[in-house]
């Protein structure tokens, strides 16, 4: 599909997915802490009504309804638990108060054709005010789930707390990503966004792209010449905000390449042909968007794909292109770190919000 009836396909699901969402019946209270359990979290009547996924462990067997509701929060997510419960006290308070939370980016056409598009959605988090900047959050995936809440809402609070609107990406997670479909849904969210920006009180212009690991990857792909935004007529990034974002997912590839995209003995890939073979610092050229981005030294999965190749070879593209960018370098920040709490990385959202508003002033 070209870049022209995606928008348009974007714009007609707008139309659909902008109907209020005026709560009814009982509604939940925001009083979810890292203590709550995961049983009484998908036991709130306004989470339930408003949408929103809370199926969040990174594991590759599909997490069942009856698994782990005796788990706290914070057996489930970490560290990151207490900024997740503010995220879904959010969620909540804004459902209450009459805001609808998740859209349905494709069409019912596109979804009836293709089912698989019926679990890419939109979750909306509004800023204190209007006509804001807005980020987007990708988080990232293992293989079979993506960190909607770990990072997802841990994200979007502090966003909402610094002034900002912020949107989180549930997109196409295992054998639902294939033939580019995660990829094509960043797409996809950033053109229903600009088609929108009216009506979810946020600028179109200089936005953020958030992205964690895999989802930090795909974030890199959208700034590329050769598959990024110019090929779709979209608004150039303001930045890049990436938190341990893989930039090659060396031996990886295979995994992506045999068991969801159906490659057989003897295929070949070839670069442009799937996101997940891009190399991000392959690809960096002036018209890069500026880029924020971190890792830990402890990070147990970069260095199984060889962390030299991953963050520094991403900052030594910047550099020789040109491209504004910092990288921060922590000591103890493990994968998965998202905020940082109760790691080095603690804070590294601020400084990186610091860093998005310094760039888009100088252009």
């Amino acid at each position: 599909m070209n870049a022209k009836k995606m928008i348009a396909a974007a714009l007609a699901a707008g139309l659909l997915a902008a109907l209020p969402a005026a709560p009814a019946g009982a509604l939940g209270l925001p009083n979810i802490t890292a203590s709550t359990t995961m049983e009484e979290i998908r036991a709130n009547e306004s989470l339930i009504a408003s949408g929103f996924n809370t199926y969040d462990r990174n594991i590759f067997i599909p997490e069942q309804p009856w698994m782990y509701d005796s788990w706290t929060l914070e057996e489930y997510l970490g560290g990151t638990a207490p900024d997740a419960a503010q995220g879904l006290n959010l969620v909540i308070d804004n459902y209450n108060h009459g805001v609808q939370v998740t859209y349905k980016i494709y069409t019912p056409e596109e979804i009836a054709a293709d089912p698989r598009k019926d679990e890419v959605e939109l979750y909306y988090f509004p800023a204190k005010t209007e006509n804001t900047k807005y980020a987007l959050v990708v988080p990232g995936n293992m293989y079979e789930k993506s960190a909607k809440m770990r990072e997802g809402c841990s994200v979007s609070y502090q966003m909402h707390e610094m002034g900002y609107a912020s949107f989180v990406l549930r997109y196409s997670v295992g054998r639902d990503n294939s033939d580019n479909a995660a990829y094509n849904d960043l797409v996809r969210a950033v053109q229903f966004i600009t088609e929108h920006a009216e009506m979810f009180g946020v600028q179109p212009e200089d936005y953020a792209l958030v992205g964690f690991s895999a989802g930090g990857q795909m974030c890199g792909v959208f700034g590329t010449s050769r598959m990024g935004y110019k090929n779709y007529g979209l608004p150039k990034p303001g930045a890049l905000l990436l938190g341990y974002p893989v930039i090659n997912y060396m031996y990886g590839k295979p995994v992506y390449f045999y068991l969801y995209d159906g490659a057989e003995p003897g295929d070949s890939l070839a670069p442009g042909d799937y996101y997940y073979n891009i190399e991000i610092d392959a690809e960096v050229d002036g018209d890069f968007p500026p880029v924020y981005h971190w890792f830990g030294l402890n990070d147990a999965t970069l260095m199984l794909m060889d962390i030299f190749c991953q963050g520094p070879a991403l900052d030594k593209a910047l550099e020789a292109n040109g491209v504004p960018h910092k990288m921060v370098v922590f000591q103890n920040a493990r994968h998965r770190s998202s905020v940082g709490t109760g790691t080095d990385a603690a804070g590294w959202l601020y400084d990186a919000v610091d860093f998005w508003e310094e760039v888009t002033a100088q252009q």
